[in-house]
């Protein structure tokens, strides 16, 4: 689907933030092997989520549908319906779910999707085979995994991705023995933080013995033959949307946009989006149910992403309408995501006249700020480089948005939220909205 964003101004001030598949993803891991019924209220409709909660199902738990809550009754030991697991395209359900998985002594296959077929699992045999378990590959190169896994010391390189290691801090205290992990190179901690968080109100032991940030070590202990238990919550809105809304608010409200649904009770990495815009000169406060963003363009922005780079199309986006160059750090965070963001960046931002460098040597990418020009941009596949470019449609000059569709991975809503907020937003193909009269491409 290609849709059309023209350059708007916010009629509304106040919005609510998406909830967060991140939480919900790792909620419902562990329900799916708690010992009893979890109640997830305000659950995410993401793509992701949809594919958490087909895997929670495909692995024996029972889910039940509600208007607005579900509940997942779980099981252990797991009994899987099927013999191969559905992650959709969602790169932390692959991983997470994989290890889970790998509890079951059977072989149990994952079937990836879309952009997840072009993204790297070396990994996953390197961090799981510690633990007992055989990795494989079938004849449509999807991993196979075949258990049980046990309890193990391991010196683990967590400088790839954190989503394995929540995969095993989920599945290994319900795993025969105990474990200890040495882990050097850990990437993205606040992402672990939000697992161990949800770990202990899931009553689940994982027990951090050292910490050294800023070496990036772990020494982590994880007693087994634990269970979880049921939780009833209420998931929080998702800081990887709203940091998209912060940078709509700041270059399109007419004065001012409250972002509410943030109430931060597990942590996201990608609320470090309040400190670079602050630091980068824009004007946020808090507020009761969230966060409001006064309008106004960035200085420059100057942050190291390393620890959450999803940050990185929203920041990008707003950089192109600074004062001054911007210089985001964590490039190589970037090469195995949806797309390769940032020569997708780089591509996608030229067509609009911005120039983007990319800097391996020194991990990070630079962005120009200049005039924006009308242009199309294809989004390969990434919800979020869908967002990003809608920002440069509403702030800067009219934008066609080709692969529109995928929003649907993580804000299924994104462009219908957009509207009511004010943006104006055309069907060019693939849809049904209808253009109004005063709406043409420049």
């Amino acid at each position: 689907m290609i849709l059309r964003v023209l350059p708007s101004t916010l009629s509304a001030d106040v919005v609510w933030a998406p909830p967060s598949k991140s939480l919900m993803q790792r909620v419902v891991a562990l329900a799916t092997l708690a010992d009893g019924t979890t109640m997830i209220r305000r659950p995410s409709e993401s793509d992701d989520c949809t594919h958490a909660l087909r895997m929670a199902a495909q692995l024996g738990a029972d889910i039940e549908l509600g208007e607005d809550a579900l509940a997942i009754h779980g099981r252990f030991p797991l009994a899987p319906r099927e013999s191969t697991l559905n992650p959709g395209e969602s790169g932390l359900g692959l991983r997470m779910f994989g290890a889970l998985a790998s509890l079951h002594a059977g072989p149990l296959a994952l079937a990836r999707q879309g952009t997840l077929r072009g993204r790297d699992i070396s990994s996953m045999r390197e961090i799981l085979e510690p633990f007992g378990v055989s990795v494989s590959a079938n004849p449509d190169n999807d991993p196979v995994l075949q258990g049980p896994l046990r309890g193990a010391d391991a010196s683990l390189d967590a400088a790839g991705s954190s989503q394995l290691l929540t995969g095993l801090f989920c599945a290994l205290p319900h795993a025969e023995g105990n474990s200890l992990l040495n882990l050097h190179g850990v990437v993205s901690r606040p992402y672990l933080d939000m697992t161990l968080e949800v770990l202990e109100d899931m009553g689940v032991h994982v027990h951090v013995v050292e910490d050294d940030p800023d070496n990036r070590r772990m020494l982590v202990s994880i007693p087994g033959g634990q269970r979880a238990t049921p939780l009833d919550m209420t998931v929080d809105g998702d800081w990887s949307a709203a940091a998209f809304l912060l940078v709509l608010g700041a270059l399109t409200s007419p004065h001012h946009l409250d972002v509410e649904g943030l109430h931060s009770t597990y942590s996201q990495a990608d609320e470090a989006v309040k400190g670079a815009m602050l630091f980068g000169g824009c004007k946020l406060a808090g507020t009761d149910e969230g966060v409001r963003v006064l309008r106004g363009a960035p200085n420059a922005l100057n942050v190291d992403l390393t620890d959450s780079p999803d940050l990185f199309p929203p920041l990008a986006a707003l950089a192109a309408f600074g004062k001054k160059p911007s210089t985001l750090r964590g490039l190589h965070r970037l090469s195995n995501k949806e797309s390769d963001r940032g020569k997708a960046i780089q591509r996608e931002w030229a067509k609009a006249g911005i120039r983007v460098e990319l800097n391996a040597a020194d991990d990070c990418m630079v962005i120009h700020p200049g005039t924006v020009q009308p242009s199309r941009m294809h989004t390969h596949g990434d919800h979020r480089m869908a967002m990003a470019a809608a920002v440069f449609g509403a702030a800067g000059a009219a934008t066609e948005i080709d692969g529109a569709e995928c929003v649907a991975k993580s804000w299924p809503s994104f462009f219908d939220d957009l509207e009511a907020l004010g943006v104006h937003i055309q069907t060019v193909s693939g849809g049904t909205r209808v253009p109004r009269a005063e709406d043409e491409l420049a």
